[in-house]
């Protein structure tokens, strides 16, 4: 397949805490059994702490970048059609804001919880620093079983959550955005009870719909964005869409779009996994046909062209690309050496826990980072915060032809350092963002860091 033909696919519409104990570090294997082993808070520090060292960053100026500048945590009281009133947390993390406004998704889950939302931000901010996007990093979410609520108890916690962030957030101090939980549904919302306040503000949320400013190929980005990581990946290894087998957990917004994509590129899906099991194919998967049979009310194990397994199994299916895009920590110390695929591509955050890491890194897997692979979502964001800003409209070829070209520049980028100090893409792309976080933070004068 030549190039221009394998790339025609994806143009097609479609921290830590301030005085933190000293934690074991990656290479002493702390020991790690699952889901429960380690916070997405301590996961994240851990990665942070091994590029830190190599880095040399002082303890003091560490603290700066480590540490979150704004934690805000409110109260949701709302009256839902049960009559009841239910009483939920909502939390708003800004990171770190030296590059630029903060930026970071939103997420509904009944298992949103504070330090989650800490390391979530602190992520962000690497993303922004990795992807060279002039915006820094947050993060924000309510402990509601979204799932269960109707439109109307979303709209009335989204209108209480805003009402108490908005002082904090705006298009050029905060831009939030959907992630898990919520959508563009959440976003209009958010952006309408945002111009009570201030007057009409398009550019203070992205994700939003499309007639009310949102950018073409937004709800793709990060599916997408993941496949321009797999062709580079996939440049580096010789290997082929025409003979890549692909596994994706998680068959959401990104598994999906993700999963879609791979296929049109000529991949074969061989595995996909949900909340409800897991289904696997030798002969290959239809993920279109899958997301009609979902829509349609059917679960993912009674799909009818595919075999029923164990969710645990997906991990170890004989692939050549595994697709982490469900909750963090799923990849970890118990299943790591299960693993048979050669490269795995972070679509969720924090899937891979750094046990995990460093057992598939000693066993040849390569393993895209969170921080670099699903970051796509977050680049169209920014293009589409510019485009509301500029007042001005790009088609989705436009949006998807800038979105690969920003995957391809950071990934290059992360790849020639990773092989110039013999580390994995994870070290090199967190150090590669530590030094631009300090570079901004020096150059501004933070914390008499001038």
């Amino acid at each position: 397949m030549s190039e221009a033909r394998a790339e025609e696919p994806l143009e097609t519409p479609v921290g830590r805490r301030s005085h933190p104990d000293k934690s074991p570090r990656v290479a002493n294997r702390a020991p790690d059994a699952g889901l429960a082993e380690i916070s997405s808070f301590d996961s994240v520090g851990r990665f942070f702490e091994v590029a830190a060292d190599r880095l040399g960053v002082a303890e003091d100026l560490r603290a700066v970048i480590a540490t979150a500048y704004r934690e805000v945590q409110v109260q949701i009281p709302v009256r839902l059609r049960d009559s009841g009133i239910h009483v939920f947390s909502g939390y708003r993390v800004q990171h770190n804001g030296a590059r630029g406004p903060f930026k970071g998704g939103i997420r509904y889950h009944e298992r949103v919880n504070l330090d989650e939302v800490r390391a979530l931000a602190a992520l962000m901010t690497w993303k922004t620093a990795i992807l060279d996007i002039p915006f820094g990093g947050a993060k924000g979410g309510v402990n509601c079983p979204a799932r269960d609520l109707d439109e109307h108890g979303l709209e009335l916690i989204t209108r209480s959550f805003t009402d108490k962030l908005a002082g904090i957030i705006g298009p050029t101090r905060d831009i939030p955005a959907p992630d898990a939980g919520t959508n563009a549904q959440v976003m209009a919302w958010i952006m309408d009870e945002y111009a009570k306040l201030h007057g009409d503000a398009p550019a203070v949320v992205t994700g939003k719909p499309i007639s009310l400013g949102g950018s073409p190929g937004r709800e793709a980005a990060t599916g997408r964005g993941i496949v321009y990581a797999y062709r580079e990946a996939a440049r580096a290894l010789g290997l082929h869409p025409d003979t890549t087998r692909v596994a994706v957990q998680g068959f959401g917004n990104v598994g999906s779009w993700a999963a879609r994509i791979m296929a049109q590129l000529g991949c074969t899906l061989v595995g996909i996994s949900n909340t409800s099991g897991a289904i696997h194919a030798d002969a290959g998967i239809d993920p279109d046909a899958v997301a009609k049979h979902l829509a349609e009310g059917g679960t993912l194990t009674d799909y009818p062209q595919a075999e029923p397994i164990a969710a645990e199994q997906l991990v170890a299916l004989d692939c050549e690309v595994l697709i982490p895009a469900a909750l963090g920590g799923t990849i970890h110390a118990a299943n790591a050496d299960s693993v048979r695929a050669r490269i795995v591509i972070e679509g969720a955050n924090n899937p891979t826990t750094p046990t995990a890491d460093e057992i598939l890194r000693e066993r040849g897997v390569l393993v895209v980072p969170d921080v670099l692979a699903n970051a796509g979502g977050v680049v169209v964001s920014y293009f589409e915060w510019v485009q509301n800003l500029q007042h001005t409209r790009w088609d989705e070829h436009e949006v998807n032809n800038k979105l690969g070209a920003r995957m391809r520049a950071a990934y290059r980028e992360v790849e020639q350092r990773a092989g110039e100090l013999s580390v994995s893409l994870r070290v090199a792309a967190y150090e590669l963002a530590i030094e631009r976080v300090l570079q901004a933070i020096r150059l501004r004068g933070y914390g008499g860091y001038a």
